[in-house]
């Protein structure tokens, strides 16, 4: 593998990135510089996490963990056909592919490209027939036969010309209830003002993507969010600013609302003033609306999915949502990598606990969760970028007295 390394960069501080391609570089406090690099070699990495065994992963009382895919690059969001196959997205590989189970075994062992030649594919969403993706710049849809898993017409862009740098390329992508686009647009830095106010927000748009606009700012680096389906809440993971220390800021869940600011460069967490930025928007700062849930600091939550109602699933995962923490790269203890599920009470209140758990190992890193997905059975599926695989997780009765991790 060639590599090439970073180059020091201003004020003497040098850092490493995993960015949202997955790849390092160097980074200052006001944004990226230098020479990229393979991912596989951020210094406590196990380059071999492909090979990571399915035993080492933890999971909840009743559920059961299955490898279905594995080979497939960076692989990052994915989602169910009207038959349960799945379609995902490869980053590094510019595809949109189609997993199948043919033969009922388990395992997706049929891997189809639908799409090939795009630039760093990220979201994925089903609209009905239409299936929507984006890329860095751009969103598009096309029609797609669900009993034939084949496309069934020609790709459309919708949505042209979005904002993007270096950093915080994904474009996360969802389907309201109401039927509208959203779109959310990462910051071109760690901690700056970018004059495109697209940036670090929320965009919303028809299903054609016409009427485009700004719906929330202030959302450093949003790569998931879902509505909560007991409100039709709409709900977004960010990822805060680095390079302020081990235990600070918090990432974030935000309660997303028209026309909310939620901080971003002005203030982080429960709204403390940055100690770049924090003096300089002191009107916006009073204005930030505060996190509806911290989670530790450095962990990168990305994608979010609320479950769905499921006569499979037991009583306590009825307002509940799943997450996938990525995990840490600028802390001097890693932490992260895993899934986790947060619970609502009838107040509000939320409440976390591990889901599957076990990517970080006493030798290294073997898995950064993703992307996160139900199928109409209710099993989940959740991505691994770094390995390249798709987990399935699934509830039965049956396994109520086996051992979590059986």
């Amino acid at each position: 593998m060639m590599k090439k390394i970073a180059k020091g960069a201003a004020f003497g501080l040098l850092a490493i990135i995993v960015t949202g391609t997955g790849y390092i570089a160097a980074i200052t406090p006001g944004g990226l510089s230098g020479f990229w690099l393979m991912a596989s070699t951020v210094a406590g990495l196990n380059t071999s996490a492909n090979a990571a065994e399915k035993s080492s992963l933890q999971v909840p009382q009743g559920f059961s963990l299955e490898l279905v895919a594995q080979d497939l690059g960076y692989v990052r969001f994915v989602a169910p056909t009207e038959q349960d196959d799945l379609v995902a997205t490869i980053a590094d590989r510019g595809q949109v592919m189609l997993l199948q189970d043919k033969d009922q075994n388990g395992t997706a062992e049929t891997q189809t490209v639908l799409i090939d030649g795009l630039n760093e594919p990220q979201g994925i969403a089903f609209d009905g027939d239409w299936l929507y993706f984006s890329e860095s710049g751009t969103v598009s849809r096309v029609l797609f036969d669900h009993s034939t898993g084949r496309l069934a017409g020609e790709i459309e862009p919708i949505l042209q010309d979005l904002p993007y740098d270096l950093i915080h390329k994904a474009k996360a992508i969802g389907i309201s209830p109401d039927r509208k686009l959203y779109v959310a647009v990462g910051s071109p830095c760690n901690v700056c003002e970018p004059e495109d106010p697209r940036y670090a927000a929320m965009l919303r748009s028809e299903l054609d993507g016409g009427d485009p606009q700004i719906f929330a700012r202030g959302l450093r680096n949003s790569v998931g969010f879902d509505w909560a389906p007991w409100s039709n809440d709409l709900y977004a993971t960010v990822n805060a600013r680095d390079l302020l220390g081990d235990n600070f800021p918090p990432d974030e869940l935000n309660l997303v609302v028209e026309g909310g600011f939620y901080g971003w460069p002005y203030v982080n967490g429960d709204n403390i003033p940055d100690p770049d930025f924090g003096h300089k928007r002191p009107d916006l700062a009073d204005a930030a609306i505060v996190p509806a849930f911290n989670f530790r600091p450095h962990n990168a939550p990305l994608d979010i999915h609320f479950v769905k109602g499921h006569t499979s699933l037991p009583d306590s995962f009825k307002r509940t949502a799943l997450v996938a923490l990525h995990g840490s790269w600028n802390r001097s203890t890693l932490d992260g990598y895993k899934v986790i599920s947060l619970h609502w009470d009838d107040k509000g209140n939320i409440q976390s606990r591990d889901f599957v758990s076990g990517f970080l190992a006493h030798d290294g890193i073997m898995g950064r969760p993703a992307g996160i997905t139900q199928d109409s059975q209710g099993r989940f599926y959740i991505t691994d970028d770094l390995g390249g695989q798709i987990y399935r997780v699934e509830y039965s009765e049956d396994n109520e007295n086996l051992k979590p991790n059986s």
